[in-house]
C-alpha cells in the first residue's frame, strides 16, 4: 500500500529567536548548574566553618578556658554559639532552615510594592518630622518610632503568611487599595509642604517642589484612571501604550515613587535633614529586601569576629602576650590563639555566607540565560527557570560535597510530573512539552519513560483530570502524551485508549435528541476548556513576575530604529545586549491546541508503534464513531470557528488513513469498522469537494478511499455515491501544469489510486468511470502511460476496463488502447520492478483479448515476438517464489500465454522453443494457495481469484498439447 501521507507524528511548536538549545551537545543548563554549584560549595563550607566553630567554642573555649575568660570573649561566644545552635538545629525542619538561615532568598526583589512601601513609610516619617522642626535633635520616641516601623517592615517582609494573613479578601476593597496606595506618599508630601509653607513661606525651593508635587499628582492621577476597567478606557490605553501597557506603567510608577522620595529628602528647610532622611531610606530599601536572617546573621558573625579580632585584647589591660613562667597564668596559656582560630573561622563563615549571598543576587544572569537557551518563554517559562535553580541548589546541598551529582532539565522535569503539587506538575509537564521539541533530549526521554510506568501512568491521569483549573495541565500532558506514543505500547498502561477516547468528548457540541426517543432534551451549554486555558493559567498559580517584560518592550523600542541608526556601533552594541538579555516569549495557544485534535494525535501515535495497539484502538466501544464524527465539514450545533473545524476535520481523516492502512486481521477489522459508518462517505465526499479543504487533507481523504476499497462490500458501497468517483475522476484526469507542485502530483497519484483499487473486479464502478468522462477517459489514460510516476496507475486501470467492460470500449477507444500498446510491451521488456511488470503484463494480456490482431501486428512489425515470449518465459522462471510484493506475476504471465496462444497457435512454437512445459511443470509444483490473491497487507491477502492458478497451468499445457500434437 501507498506510503501514509500523514506526516510526522509529533507536535511541532516553532523555534523560538532566543533559543539556543538543541544546537550543540552543550545542555542549556550546564552554565547555571557551575554556577548554583559554586554559590551551594560556598554555604557548605560556613556550614562546616560553623559547626566547626560551634565544636571550638563549646568544647576549647567555654569547656577549658571558661574561668579566665574576659566577659567581652564569653559573651561574644555565647552569642555565636546560640546564633550556630539556631541554625544547625533548624536544618531538621527544611522550611524553617529556608525562613532564617538560607543563602537562596536572602534577597528578595524590591518590586513597586516594596518601593511604594518605603516611600509610604518615609513619606509619613518626615511629616511626623515636620511638626519638630524647632528641635536641636532626635527625640527618643522618634527614634522608638523609626526603629518600631522598619521592625515591623523586616516581620511582614520575612513571614510572608503574616502579609497574607492581613491581606484584605475582598477583590473590589483590595483592588482600590492598590490603585489608591501611590496617593499615599504624595498626600503627606503635600501636607509637609504646606507646613512648611505655613510656617516659613514659600520659596524659589518650595515653588519648584510645588510644580513637582502637581505634576506628579497629575501623572499618578492618570495612570490610575488607566487602570480603571472600562472598555473606553482600556482602548485607549491600548491604543497608546500598546502590549506594552503593564511594563510602561511600572516604569511610570517606580520613577513617581523615585521622585518623592527624593522631594521627601529635602522637603524640610532643614540642611542637615537630606543626609539623614536619605540614609533612612537607604535602610528601608535594604530591610525591605531582606528575605531572610542569612545576612544579618553573616553581618553579625563578620563584626562581632572582627570586634575581637583587630584589638587583640583577649588578656584585659592591653596585655597581648603573658609571662607563661608565671604559675598564675597557667589557665591561661594558648587562649590567645585559641580565639583567634575561634574568630576566624567565625570570620570565614560570616564572611562565605556573604560572599554566597551577593554572588546569588546575581544569580538573575544565568537564570536569564537558560530561559533565553532552553526557550522557556513568557511567565511561566521564568517561573520554571526559577523552581529548576531551587531544585539544583537542593540537590548540591545534600549528599557528599564533591560526589557527582545527575542534576538537568530532564530530571527536573520528570520529577517535577512526578510529585504530588499541581505547581510542580504544571511546570513539569510545559518543560517536558518544550524539552521534547529538541532531539538529543527527544531520545532521552523516550528511554526514560519506555522503562517508567509510574510517569507514564501520570501523564494518562493527568488526561483524565475534567475539572476546570487542571484544564492548562491536561493540554499540556495531552501534548506531551503525543509526543512520546509513538513509543508506547498500550498493553503497558492499562486503561489509556479509554482515557484518550473521552478526550474526544470535549468539544463544545450541544447534544441533540430525537423528540420521538427522549422525552426531554437538554441543552447545556459546554464550554471549550482549551482554548481559554491561557486564561486559567494566570488564576490558578501563583503570581509570576512578568520579568520578559522590560526586555521585550527593549526589543520592540529597538525595531523601530531608523536604517541610519542601525549602521552605528553603539546601536549594535545594545542590540546584542538587548539580545543576550531577552527571553523568548510565550508561544499563545493556537486553533491546533484542542483536546479531541491533540487525542487523535495520540491515537495516530499509537497506531504507529505496533500492531497491539490497533488491536486495542479496534476494540474501543464506541472510539471508530468519534472519530469518524469529526470528519464533517459542516458540524451543526458546535461553536467552533472556520479553523478550529478544518484542524478537527485534518486531524480525523489523517488518523483514519493512519487505521484504514494497518496490515494483516487487525486492518481487516478496522478497515471493517470505519467502513460500515453511515455517515463516513458522505462526510468525505464533502470534504473532497469543499474548495476550503487544504490538499493535504484531500490527499489523505482519497487514501482513505483508496484503503477502504480494498473490500469488496466497500468498494460497492463507493461506487453507489457517484459523487466521490466524479470527484476522484477530476483530480486524477487534471494535468500537470509547469507550476504543479510535488503536493499537486501527489493528490492526483493518490486520486488515481483510489480509482485503480475501485475498478478492480467491479463492473458497475468500471461503467461509473467510463460514462463519467466519455470517450475522454481512456485517451488521457493512454496518455498517462508516457508518464513515470502515473503509468502504474493509468494501466491498472485500463487492464480493469479492459477486463470488466470491454464491450463498451467504442472504436475510438480501442484506437487509443492501440496506440499504447507498443509503450506498454516495451516497458515490459525493460521492467526491473516486478509489481511493474506484474501490472503491465495484465494490461497487455487484456489487450490482447480486446483487439488480438493489434497486438499480433504490433509483435510482428516491430520484431518483438521472440523478445516478447523469451522475456515472459524468463520471468515465470525467476518468480518461482511468490513474493507478497507482487503476487500475481505469474498469474498475469499464465494469463498472457493462454490469450496469445488462443489468439493463434503459431504462438504456442514460440513459447515451446523457450521451454515454455519445463516453466509450467515447475508452476505446477511450487504452486501456492498466495498466488490466488491480487495484494497482501502485512500476511493477509486480499481480492482472491475466482480461477485458481493451478487451472491458468492446466489450460497452458493444453494449449501446448495440442501445437506438439
Amino acid at each position: 500500500m501507498a506510503q501514509s501521507t500523514g506526516g510526522e507524528h509529533h507536535v511541532r511548536m516553532p523555534a523560538h529567536s532566543g533559543g539556543q538549545a538543541g544546537t550543540g551537545d552543550k545542555p542549556p543548563e550546564k552554565q547555571l548548574n557551575g554556577f548554583v554549584r559554586a554559590v551551594a560549595l560556598m554555604e557548605r563550607l560556613g556550614n562546616a566553618l560553623g559547626t566547626l566553630a560551634f565544636t571550638w567554642a563549646t568544647v576549647v573555649l567555654l569547656g577549658g578556658y571558661p574561668t579566665v575568660l574576659r566577659k567581652d570573649d564569653f559573651c561574644f561566644a555565647t552569642t555565636i554559639v546560640f546564633l550556630e545552635a539556631s541554625r544547625m538545629f533548624s536544618r531538621n525542619n527544611k522550611l524553617d532552615y529556608q525562613l532564617f538561615f538560607y543563602t537562596r532568598g536572602a534577597f528578595k526583589p524590591l518590586g513597586w510594592n516594596g518601593l511604594t512601601v518605603v516611600v509610604i513609610f518615609i513619606s509619613v516619617a518626615v511629616f511626623r518630622k515636620s511638626f519638630y522642626l524647632t528641635s536641636t535633635g532626635p527625640s527618643v520616641s522618634g527614634v522608638a518610632l523609626l526603629v518600631v516601623a522598619l521592625v515591623t517592615l523586616a516581620v511582614v517582609r520575612l513571614f510572608p503568611g503574616l502579609a497574607r494573613l492581613l491581606r484584605v479578601r475582598g477583590n473590589l476593597l483590595r483592588r482600590a487599595i492598590t490603585l489608591s496606595s501611590p496617593f499615599v506618599p504624595i498626600l503627606f508630601l503635600g501636607l509637609t509642604l504646606f507646613r512648611v509653607i505655613t510656617n516659613y513661606g514659600i520659596g524659589t525651593r518650595q515653588k519648584a517642589e510645588l510644580v513637582a508635587f502637581v505634576l506628579l499628582f497629575l501623572v499618578l492621577l492618570l495612570l490610575t484612571i488607566s487602570r480603571l476597567r472600562f472598555s473606553s478606557i482600556i482602548k485607549l490605553v491600548d491604543h497608546a501604550l500598546g502590549p506594552k501597557q503593564i511594563f510602561w506603567h511600572r516604569v511610570i510608577l517606580n520613577s513617581c515613587m523615585l521622585t518623592t522620595g527624593v522631594l521627601l529628602a529635602f522637603a524640610l528647610p532643614d540642611n542637615t535633614l537630606p543626609f539623614s532622611i536619605i540614609t533612612t531610606e537607604l535602610v528601608a530599601v535594604a530591610t525591605v529586601s531582606l528575605g531572610n536572617l542569612q545576612i544579618p546573621a553573616a553581618i553579625v558573625r563578620v563584626v562581632l569576629a572582627l570586634m575581637r579580632l583587630i584589638p587583640h585584647d583577649y588578656y584585659g589591660d592591653n596585655v597581648r602576650e603573658i609571662d607563661n613562667s608565671n604559675p598564675g597564668n597557667g589557665g591561661k596559656t594558648n587562649l590567645a590563639p585559641s580565639l583567634n582560630i575561634f574568630y576566624g573561622m567565625v570570620l570565614g563563615q560570616g564572611t562565605l555566607y556573604s560572599v554566597a549571598c551577593i554572588l546569588e543576587l546575581f544569580s538573575f544572569i544565568p537564570r536569564r540565560s537558560l530561559a533565553r537557551r532552553g526557550g522557556f518563554g513568557g511567565r511561566w517559562g521564568v517561573e520554571s527557570v526559577n523552581l529548576y535553580y531551587s531544585y539544583a541548589f537542593e540537590k548540591y546541598m545534600q549528599g557528599d560535597v564533591l560526589a557527582p551529582k545527575n542534576i538537568s532539565l530532564n530530571n527536573f522535569a520528570v520529577d517535577s510530573v512526578n510529585s504530588e503539587t499541581p505547581r510542580m506538575q504544571f511546570h513539569g509537564i510545559r518543560m517536558m512539552h518544550c524539552l521534547l521539541q529538541k532531539q538529543p533530549t527527544r531520545r532521552w526521554f523516550i528511554l526514560k519513560l519506555s522503562g517508567s510506568m509510574e510517569t507514564m501512568a501520570r501523564f494518562i491521569n493527568m488526561l483524565d483530570w475534567t475539572s476546570q483549573e487542571d484544564t492548562t495541565v491536561r493540554l499540556f500532558a495531552a501534548k506531551v502524551t503525543a509526543e512520546l506514543a509513538t513509543s508506547i505500547r498500550v498493553v503497558t498502561i492499562p486503561g489509556i485508549i479509554q482515557v484518550v477516547s473521552a478526550l474526544l468528548g470535549c468539544s463544545n457540541q450541544q447534544k441533540r435528541g430525537n423528540p420521538l426517543l427522549d422525552t426531554k432534551v437538554g441543552h447545556e451549554k459546554i464550554h471549550d476548556s482549551v482554548l481559554n486555558a491561557g486564561d486559567n493559567q494566570e488564576d490558578r498559580l501563583d503570581a509570576v513576575p512578568d520579568t520578559g517584560s522590560l526586555m521585550e518592550t527593549k526589543d520592540s523600542s529597538t525595531q523601530q530604529v531608523g536604517t541610519a541608526q542601525q549602521k552605528s556601533r553603539i546601536f549594535r552594541c545594545c542590540q546584542g545586549i538587548s539580545k543576550f538579555w531577552s527571553i523568548p516569549q510565550e508561544e499563545p495557544l493556537t486553533e491546533q491546541d484542542l483536546l479531541p485534535a491533540l487525542a487523535m494525535l495520540i491515537l495516530d501515535g499509537l497506531a504507529s508503534c505496533d500492531q497491539g495497539n490497533c488491536m486495542e484502538i479496534s476494540r474501543a466501544s464506541g472510539l471508530i464513531p468519534k472519530i469518524i464524527a469529526f470528519t464533517s465539514c459542516r458540524r451543526s450545533g458546535t461553536t467552533y470557528t472556520d479553523a478550529q473545524r478544518m484542524v478537527l476535520v485534518k486531524s480525523s481523516v489523517n488518523l483514519l488513513h493512519r487505521l484504514t492502512s494497518v496490515e494483516g486481521e487487525i486492518g481487516i477489522t478496522l478497515r471493517h469498522k470505519v467502513s460500515r459508518h453511515p455517515f463516513l462517505l458522505r462526510n468525505l465526499s464533502e470534504i473532497l469537494g469543499d474548495g476550503m479543504s487544504s490538499q493535504e487533507v484531500r490527499t489523505l481523504v482519497e487514501g482513505i478511499i483508496r484503503n477502504l476499497a480494498i473490500d469488496e462490500n466497500a468498494r460497492q458501497a463507493i461506487g453507489r455515491i457517484q459523487v466521490i468517483i466524479t470527484l476522484l475522476m477530476q483530480a486524477f484526469l487534471k494535468p500537470d501544469r509547469p507550476s504543479s507542485t510535488d503536493a499537486d502530483k501527489l493528490l492526483r497519484e493518490v486520486a488515481g489510486q483510489a480509482l485503480a483499487m475501485l475498478a478492480m473486479d467491479n463492473v458497475n464502478n468500471c461503467l461509473a468511470m467510463l460514462g463519467e468522462t466519455g470517450h475522454g477517459f481512456i485517451e488521457v489514460l493512454t496518455s498517462m502511460i508516457h508518464m513515470d510516476r502515473y503509468r502504474c496507475v493509468a494501466a491498472s486501470l485500463l487492464r480493469n476496463i479492459c477486463q470488466h467492460v470491454r464491450p463498451e470500449l467504442k472504436e475510438p477507444d480501442l484506437k487509443e488502447l492501440s496506440y499504447c500498446l507498443r509503450q506498454a510491451l516495451e516497458i515490459i521488456l525493460v521492467a526491473d520492478d516486478e509489481a511493474e511488470l506484474e501490472i503491465f503484463i495484465g494490461l497487455s494480456s487484456q489487450i490482447c483479448k480486446v483487439i488480438p490482431g493489434d497486438f499480433a501486428r504490433e509483435l510482428e512489425d516491430g520484431h518483438l515476438k521472440d523478445r516478447f515470449v523469451k522475456r515472459l518465459v524468463d520471468a515465470l522462471n525467476a518468480n518461482m517464489e511468490p513474493s507478497a510484493h507482487c503476487p500475481g506475476i505469474r498469474r498475469v504471465i499464465l494469463e498472457q500465454a493462454i490469450n496469445m496462444m488462443e489468439h493463434d497457435s503459431r504462438y504456442a512454437k514460440c513459447f515451446i522453443d523457450r521451454r515454455m512445459a519445463e516453466a509450467l511443470s515447475m508452476v505446477e509444483e511450487t504452486a501456492s494457495e498466495a498466488e490466488n490473491y491480487s495484494l497482501f497487507l502485512g500476511d493477509v491477502g486480499l481480492m482472491e481469484a475466482s480461477v485458481p492458478l493451478s487451472s491458468l497451468v492446466a489450460t497452458a499445457k493444453q494449449l501446448l498439447a495440442v501445437r506438439r500434437s
